[in-house]
């Protein structure tokens, strides 16, 4: 928990900064579509973070589980699997 609230501050921090710099954009541009856009994309950053902060984070499956691998061989399969099967989007095979 103490990494995922590391990494909220350091959200929060970098966002301060974004916000400050989108300022400076509106300063210099005024009020163009563009800086209109990237103020509409930070106050939504905003929302998104605050509604994070307010849940717990799920926990999840490591991915080093070997229960979720199929291991699949490099061997040639047997012709004789795909006898009468058809080419998707190219139709049945003549006949031989």
């Amino acid at each position: 928990m103490a990494s995922t609230t590391t990494e909220l501050a350091e959200l929060q921090r970098v966002l301060a900064q974004l916000r400050s710099s989108v300022s400076a954009l509106r300063s210099r541009y005024g009020d163009a579509p563009a800086v209109r856009r990237i103020h509409n994309d930070v106050e939504r950053l905003d929302i998104d973070v605050a509604e994070l902060s307010g849940t717990l984070p799920i926990q999840r499956r490591s991915t080093e589980s070997t229960e979720d691998v199929v291991i699949v061989p490099d061997t040639p399969y047997d012709p004789s699997l795909w006898r009468d099967a058809d080419d998707e989007g190219l139709g049945g095979r003549a006949p031989q």
